[in-house]
């Protein structure tokens, strides 16, 4: 009994060191960009445009990008975990869909570049362009998508749907008042991690969105996002302002990643509290 405590709590003590290292780089990190950011960093920097050495035209392609991917891959992936979660069996054809989705989640960033480049931007003659970019970043964000709209859909307790049918309700009613509404935020969590990533790419957005630091009047104009603006602000930096601008671009950066995560657990934990569930 004795030595089961031991083991216990050295497993604790080791959590609980794991924990801190974690939480110690990811603090460590926030400090050191705003440390370097400062009498950079500030409300005017972020509404200022790029001719006066603001990330205005940057932040607004990043949200129109964001955004568009999301209105077009979010449909899909949920209509795709629904029917491979309630619909699907395990048939030839189910396997090779699901080997389709593990290998899109597989495959490296660059690769979606390069078919964007070609697909969205010289096939169809988007040319560089934010519905370009929407448009490749919405076939990446689908796997992660679907896998984390299905895992939620799989919480959902048989009984629902068994009680649901025992009234004579029909599938699809089942699937769209029973069984969707408990998975509500299992969708939004999916959502906003698609945000998230599409947020921090780089690679397909700069073949397929471009680098122009213009204010895009319409998605189907050029522009320049802040993973990119960010590169090239290092790439181009020479003076001590230089590097400060790159800092205080890289907290706007980790900043609006940290709101999409904390917007994730707030929007999930008052999802759960509606629907009676618990943390």
């Amino acid at each position: 009994m004795k030595l089961r405590k031991v083991q216990d709590g050295l497993l604790y003590g080791i959590m609980a060191v794991s924990l801190a290292v974690v939480a110690g780089i990811l603090l460590s990190l926030l400090a050191y960009i705003l440390f370097q950011s400062a009498g950079f960093f500030n409300l005017s920097f972020i509404f200022k445009s790029a001719e006066e050495g603001g990330v205005f035209p940057m932040v607004l392609t990043t949200f129109y990008v964001a955004m568009v991917s999301l209105l077009i891959a979010l449909p899909v992936g949920i209509v795709t975990a629904v029917f491979l979660n309630e619909y699907s069996g395990n048939t030839p054809l189910i396997r090779l869909l699901r080997l389709a989705i593990e290998t899109l989640a597989g495959i490296p960033s660059i690769i979606y570049g390069l078919f964007g480049l070609l697909m969205f931007c010289r096939v169809f003659k988007f040319g560089q362009s934010i519905i370009a970019g929407a448009l490749t970043l919405s076939i990446m964000i689908l796997p992660v998508i679907i896998r984390t709209v299905e895992e939620s859909l799989k919480t959902i307790p048989g009984s629902f749907r068994e009680g649901s049918f025992s009234l004579g309700a029909a599938k699809f009613q089942t699937i769209f008042f029973v069984v969707i509404p408990p998975a509500l935020p299992g969708i939004v969590t999916s959502a906003i991690l698609a945000v998230g990533r599409v947020v921090g790419e780089s690679a397909p957005v700069l073949l397929t969105v471009g680098i122009t630091r213009n204010l895009p009047r319409s998605i189907f104009e050029s522009g320049r996002t802040l993973t990119i603006h960010l590169y090239y602000l290092t790439k181009e930096a020479i003076n001590p302002e230089d590097f400060g601008i790159a800092f205080a671009t890289a907290a706007v950066l980790i900043i609006l990643v940290l709101v999409i995560n904390t917007a994730t657990k707030i929007i999930t934990w008052a999802f759960r509290r509606r629907m009676g569930g618990n943390e």
